[in-house]
């Protein structure tokens, strides 16, 4: 019972959070709002918004302050649409608020018949990296390839083999990521999907704790709240004797086992083995 309402707790600061940051990137010209010369107010007001969302001034500054109110889904669609808040962004502030996603939520991660047989293909030969980790992002399991790919993870130190502490803090991680920053930056984001649903779990915030003291990247990533859902998406990488290929990265969920998931790294130029 502590941790289900300290989990709540958590919940409301970190929606409330994410509701003044980004009420403060919305300009009144992008809410349909005269400016006025002598405002000073980065963002829109407080008032502003919960009058574009139809709400009560007052209520909503409590939403803003963390307090135990309840909004219902169709509130915050409402926030979401006047905050011009993203699809992963929408969902997240459901997340918060409900400790699930919205009902209806499309599904970005489905995959045609094409996808699932060079899955199956890759899985079976693994000639390109297949690791698997967990959802603070440990790496727990990986092939040769991925060791030839990334780096050899059985060589770091157990509590640093985590992809986010390899990427953020091993200058290998720049040389072998073509494009570093956006792909830490995805991490980072999707590990703010994992922690809304965490935040009261003592080994996600002292991670987080952790990366901040340790990267400068980081804490200025992890401030500017970014959050993006699970899908199907590319990574370019560079290895010494390999060259440069770009992957789609597949992420498989374990049923049997929740907090794990294995990443496939599928090339994009169809090179797989044919049948002998």
């Amino acid at each position: 019972m502590g941790d289900a309402v300290a989990d709540r707790s958590e919940n409301r600061q970190e929606l409330a959070q994410f509701l003044r940051n980004r009420r403060a990137r919305i300009t009144p010209q992008q809410a349909g709002l005269p400016t006025g010369v002598h405002r000073r107010t980065k963002g829109l007001r407080r008032e502003e918004v919960a009058v574009l969302a139809g709400l009560s001034p007052t209520w909503y500054t409590y939403l803003e302050q963390g307090r135990d109110i309840h909004p219902s889904p169709q509130v915050l669609d409402s926030l979401a649409r006047v905050l011009g808040l993203t699809e992963d962004e929408r969902v997240y502030i459901h997340r918060l608020a409900f400790g699930r996603s919205p009902a209806g939520t499309a599904d970005g991660g489905r995959t045609d018949e094409e996808l699932v047989a060079q899955v199956v293909e890759v899985a079976g030969l693994s000639p390109w990296p297949v690791y698997a980790g967990n959802q603070y992002g440990d790496v727990v399991a990986w092939n040769a390839a991925a060791a030839e790919w990334y780096t050899d993870f059985g060589r770091l130190p157990r509590d640093r083999r985590n992809m986010l502490w390899w990427m953020l803090t091993d200058p290998e991680a720049r040389e072998r990521l073509v494009d570093w920053a956006d792909e830490t930056l995805d991490v980072i984001a999707r590990l703010r999907v994992a922690y809304a649903s965490r935040t009261a779990d003592r080994r996600m915030s002292a991670l987080v704790r952790d990366l901040e003291a340790a990267s400068a990247d980081f804490r200025c990533w992890w401030n500017e709240h970014h959050v993006r859902g699970q899908r199907l998406r590319s990574r370019t990488l560079v290895a010494p004797g390999l060259g440069k290929r770009t992957f789609h990265l597949a992420v498989l969920n374990l049923v049997d086992s929740p907090p794990h998931s294995v990443v496939l790294h599928l090339p994009i130029d169809g090179a797989l083995p044919g049948p002998t």
